[in-house]
């Protein structure tokens, strides 16, 4: 198959390479007398009888020769359309390497020509040469512009932000595409000399203070923002500009785009609101984290949800010895099974159905496999779904942990991971309150097993399941109005990737008991969440899209804390991951209560929250 399709990619029709043959011998002939007549003064009667004899002789080698050269530097292969230096330099070497073997040619069988004649003859030959195959560029490049003028109405208006590399090559294409409908028609960069020029006939017009007065003046519909390897806060200050311009912006994904040649249209993504968010990405160290999981039977809980798949995707590109992934929901599993097949065909994958609420199930599993590190992300995660359903909460989240963790103990698991949230700090709903839970069951069961049980706590997940991006693009999509809760409540904000880069960066640093909670910068308001991303999709606010205000949902607070009064913080290597102080419990008295909550929840006690505020004395509810 891959010889076939080589053979597709290397075929050039036969009637153009015709074509080009038939032009290129004019073009010699032309170029040989050429020669003689500029050489003897533009003078036919001046040329000398001798030498038009001896180019009798010559003409005929010469073409040979020269069709020799020519296809021995490819310039029948190339594709003329998209010709560049490097079919220029091509050609140069082939007429070099013509005019010299014309040199010998003569000398060797005495059809010698004046010394000017082998000069004359090389330069009018690459001219000529350039001229055949360059032409059809420049035509189609006329052609292009005189469409765009045809039917200005219908093309796309584009700025573009930078004149390197990156905003180059976006241009080069957009110049020689016959399917894009972009019509770049000003470029914007902050470097002041190169204000005032052209890059391939575009105007730079300035620097980013000109980005809305240059929006207004060139009609602008769309921005694109070809700087790759802008900081995250650059790229956030020329965002908050651009969005204020009422046009759909389009940015390349980073700087390995540039660097491996891939820099295209196709390549832009839209503008996420992560781009806005101001933080760096967070960091890890790769070598610790594939010290930790390479060679390893890992298993992930909850593995086909949006933190959970994350956790395998990562955990899979560092080489774990087998990789068993639990989901209650079939369709999740299902697809992150086929993900992981295809990319990674030699991992040894084990995926399962099973309910870590099944105590039989959990423990054969566990038996079966013998996971050497667990991560269980498996939970029920939905504030508003949880306060109308306590019972389940308590049942998934607390005892589907517990259940969990004792099998990990039992089956000599070295590490427990947990994934826990922010909302398990003075907690004001169910969910929060059972993730808290959750984190004492982890530091009941480190004092008791030889298996280290750890917590790692983070904020709300930029794009999962139920993350309030996914529902304001669909709110946008649909025209509005986009629904905030409060115009003053807040939230940390990471992406799915930093938050499981923080989950095994955590799982390396484990000793058992702690709590890893992420540096997560600054807070981010809801309502400016949701107005950014209707600038970003290219509407105002109030006019093309409404904002409503909801209010409060139950058990919902208007901001979310990472740590506890109690809760003291102590450094780690990296310096975005920090340890939470331990706040010690009763462990008997806590064994003691769990018993009871679990009789309370399988009875569907009405009263389920009362027991929990028995047990976690910062949860506050509403009677």
């Amino acid at each position: 198959m891959n010889k076939i399709h080589n053979k597709k990619i290397s075929y050039v029709p036969f009637n153009r390479i015709l074509a080009l043959v038939l032009m290129d011998i004019m073009s010699i002939i032309v170029a040989a007398f050429g020669a003689l007549f500029i050489r003897f003064e533009f003078s036919f009667s001046a040329i000398d009888r001798v030498y038009l004899e001896r180019f009798e002789h010559i003409i005929f080698p010469d073409i040979l020769m020269a069709l020799l050269f020519y296809v021995l530097w490819k310039l029948y292969k190339s594709v003329w359309r998209y010709a560049s230096a490097n079919e220029l330099i091509n050609i140069i070497f082939a007429t070099s390497c013509t005019a010299l073997a014309q040199v010998i040619y003569c000398l060797s069988t005495g059809y010698t020509m004046p010394r000017s004649y082998y000069v004359l003859y090389w330069f009018l030959q690459t001219v000529l040469t350039c001229c055949i195959r360059f032409g059809y560029r420049i035509l189609r490049i006329i052609n292009n512009k005189r469409a765009s003028l045809v039917g200005k109405s219908e093309r796309v208006n584009v700025m573009i932000i930078g004149a390197g590399a990156a905003g180059n090559m976006i241009l080069k294409e957009i110049e020689g595409s016959d399917y894009l409908n972009l019509q770049a028609k000003c470029i914007i960069d902050d470097q002041p000399g190169c204000h005032g020029k052209l890059l391939r006939g575009v105007p730079i017009v300035g620097g980013r203070e000109s980005i809305l007065d240059a929006v207004r003046q060139y009609g602008i519909d769309q921005i694109i923002l070809a700087i790759p390897s802008a900081s995250t806060q650059t790229r956030k200050e020329l965002l908050d500009i651009c969005k204020e311009s009422g046009c759909k912006l389009r940015t390349l994904p980073g700087v390995y785009q540039l660097i491996n040649g891939e820099v295209s249209v196709s390549k832009l993504k839209e503008v996420e609101i992560e781009d806005l968010l101001g933080r760096d990405p967070i960091r890890i160290n790769v070598g610790e984290v594939l010290n930790d999981v390479s060679g390893k039977v890992v298993c992930v809980t909850g593995g086909g949800g949006s933190i959970g798949s994350e956790l395998c995707r990562q955990i899979a590109g560092h080489n774990p010895r087998r990789l068993v992934i639990v989901d209650i929901y079939e369709n999740n599993a299902y697809e992150i099974q086929q993900e992981l097949i295809r990319r990674y065909p030699d991992l040894d994958l084990v995926v399962l159905i099973a309910s870590v609420r099944n105590t039989n199930r959990i423990n054969s599993i566990f038996e079966t496999y013998r996971p050497e590190i667990v991560y269980h992300a498996a939970a029920h995660k939905h504030v508003p779904l949880m306060e109308t359903s306590p019972n389940e909460a308590i049942k998934n989240n607390v005892f589907g942990t517990y259940k969990t963790a004792l099998a990990a103990d039992r089956y000599g698991a070295d590490r427990f991971v947990l994934i826990s949230t922010d909302k398990a700090v003075n907690p004001t709903n169910i969910m929060g309150a059972s993730k808290r839970l959750c984190e004492m069951v982890v530091q009941m069961m480190n004092q008791k097993s030889r298996t280290s049980f750890v917590a790692v706590r983070f904020g709300n997940v930029l794009g999962s399941n139920g993350s309030v991006i996914p529902l304001f693009k669909q709110q946008i999509a649909e025209g509005g109005p986009v629904t905030v809760t409060h115009p003053d409540i807040i939230r940390y904000f990471m992406t799915i990737p930093e938050a499981v880069s923080l989950v095994l960066q955590a799982g390396a640093y484990a000793r058992g008991g702690e709590i890893f909670v992420l540096d997560m910068g600054e807070p981010v308001k809801i309502l400016d969440l949701a107005t950014n991303l209707i600038k970003l999709s290219g509407y105002k606010v109030g006019e093309d899209i409404q904002i409503q205000f909801t209010g409060l949902r139950p058990g919902e607070k208007m901001y979310e804390e990472l740590l506890m009064n109690e809760e003291g913080l102590k450094k780690t290597t990296n310096k975005m991951i920090f340890i939470g102080k331990q706040i010690e419990f009763d462990i008997d008295k806590f064994q003691e209560q769990l018993e009871r909550l679990g009789k309370a929840a399988k009875q569907e006690d009405k009263d389920i929250r009362r027991y929990v505020k028995d047990i976690v004395d910062t949860y506050q509810y509403q009677e």
